[in-house]
């Protein structure tokens, strides 16, 4: 599938809206907790078990983006955006099989591995196009469509807990609930299979973006060879696992976090808070990224990974006794969740270059991969084993907000080492010319 090049006059602000209609799509992902509490319920699962489906799903999304991310670079974003559909859709079609039958494995195999690979080639699949279009603003760019990955919550958590209210809550409404997700999410990224476009390099071209490899290039090869890459391996994993550990288990965290007060929270009324989270998400997703556009993406990193770790202490000190406090909180941990996402591929940009960006954001989304791992993890282990012992309520959360105070701090200290990569690392000018070259007779 040949990438379809922009014809003459083609605007490029019709390219973020198909990267939306994916990423509002996969975004899903981040309403998982809504399915937890039936999940546990109709099949007799803990917290940690119930987690394994979102788990495995930000492995395979790390994992597929890392190994697709080469594929992704030379067949193009339709190529990417039309697996990615396959993909995502399929498991939920699995995952439906699997409640409907009582088999936890094929909803994990569903929703989790081949579902998870849809997520990984799906969320790189317009990354690179949209730095090429925009070479202006990459921050602003990619924080328009990765917004969508974020908000995708904000519309799948109300939608999917007004679903199990009118199919039920057993293993059936569950089935019927899943079937339709997948259904309706394969009509909505046709849209973005059909819009995409990459643009013409021809200089002046009317509604392109300018040559898009200036300034110094890296390919993917040698940037997992600098210590910029590692570093913000680091960087990217500290953040994602402090966010994570609290979207992962959303609902039920703040059910308990109030069940011993006069005003205990209701299973709607966590629902409303998933989706709240979502939109903070969604909105740091742009707001912050454009930011790092004026102020630099070193500076908006240690306001994500100081001010986080400072919201973490208020939560864990006060957030029992303040519900607006916790949701504040919550929030703005959220939106530094989803603003790091939408940096991330910028301040790629500007240590590595247009080359092989898209590429090298696969494989620094390996990163996710682990912290798709341990903030889900390290929040439900430590909860189980608190609930064990006798505890409840906010305690059974404390010693997990600790420890994600010091992972933000493990990659403040990342992110200060971060230096502009050493001129060896490099590709050769006549090198990268006749790469570009043969991309463009490719796609002609």
């Amino acid at each position: 599938m040949s990438p379809p090049v922009a014809p003459p006059g083609w605007s490029r602000w019709l390219v973020p809206p198909a990267a939306l209609s994916v990423h509002l799509s996969i975004g899903q992902a981040y309403a998982w907790s809504v399915f937890k509490p039936p999940l546990e319920s109709a099949l007799g699962l803990s917290g940690t078990q119930s987690a394994l489906p979102f788990q495995l799903g930000i492995v395979m999304l790390g994992l597929s983006a890392a190994f697709g991310g080469t594929l992704v670079e030379r067949n193009g974003p339709r190529w990417a955006m039309t697996v990615a559909l396959v993909c995502f859709s399929s498991g939920f079609l699995l995952s439906a099989l699997g409640a409907s039958l009582e088999q936890y494995w094929l909803i994990v195999l569903g929703y989790g591995f081949v579902g998870g690979i849809g997520l990984g080639i799906g969320y790189i699949s317009p990354v690179s196009t949209l730095i090429k279009w925009f070479p202006d603003r990459p921050g602003m760019a990619t924080g328009i469509a990765i917004m969508g990955f974020g908000g995708g919550a904000l519309i799948a958590s109300p939608w999917s807990a007004q679903m199990l209210e009118s199919f039920g809550s057993d293993s059936s409404g569950i089935a019927l609930a899943f079937l339709v997700h997948g259904l309706t999410y394969a009509v909505f990224m046709l849209l973005g299979v059909l819009l995409v476009r990459v643009p013409r390099h021809a200089p002046g071209a009317r509604g392109t973006a300018p040559q898009a490899h200036t300034g110094p290039q890296v390919s993917a090869n040698q940037a997992i060879r600098t210590p910029q890459f590692w570093c913000l391996w680091i960087v990217l994993c500290m953040n994602v696992t402090a966010g994570i550990g609290i979207l992962e288990k959303a609902a039920p965290m703040i059910t308990d976090f109030f069940a011993d007060t006069s005003t205990p929270v209701s299973v709607t009324a966590a629902a409303g808070f998933v989706a709240l989270l979502s939109a903070a998400n969604m909105a740091g997703r742009i707001g912050w990224s454009s930011t790092s556009d004026l102020i630099g993406r070193k500076n908006i990193y240690r306001v994500y990974l100081g001010a986080g770790a400072l919201m973490y202490a208020l939560i864990a000190l006060f957030g029992d006794s303040s519900k607006p406090l916790f949701v504040l909180c919550a929030l703005v941990i959220l939106s530094f969740y989803g603003g790091g996402f939408a940096t991330v591929p910028a301040y790629l940009k500007d240590l590595f270059g247009t080359y092989q960006v898209g590429a090298i954001h696969g494989r620094l989304l390996t990163a996710w991969s682990t912290a798709g791992v341990l903030g889900p993890l390290i929040v439900n282990w430590i909860a189980d084993r608190q609930e064990e012992a006798g505890r409840h309520g906010a305690s059974l959360y404390g010693l997990s907000f600790v420890i994600m105070i010091g992972l933000l701090v493990v990659g403040f200290v990342a992110n200060e080492l971060v230096r502009p990569v050493h001129p060896r690392h490099h590709v050769p000018a006549p090198k990268e010319a006749a790469h570009v070259q043969r991309q463009q007779s490719e796609s002609a």
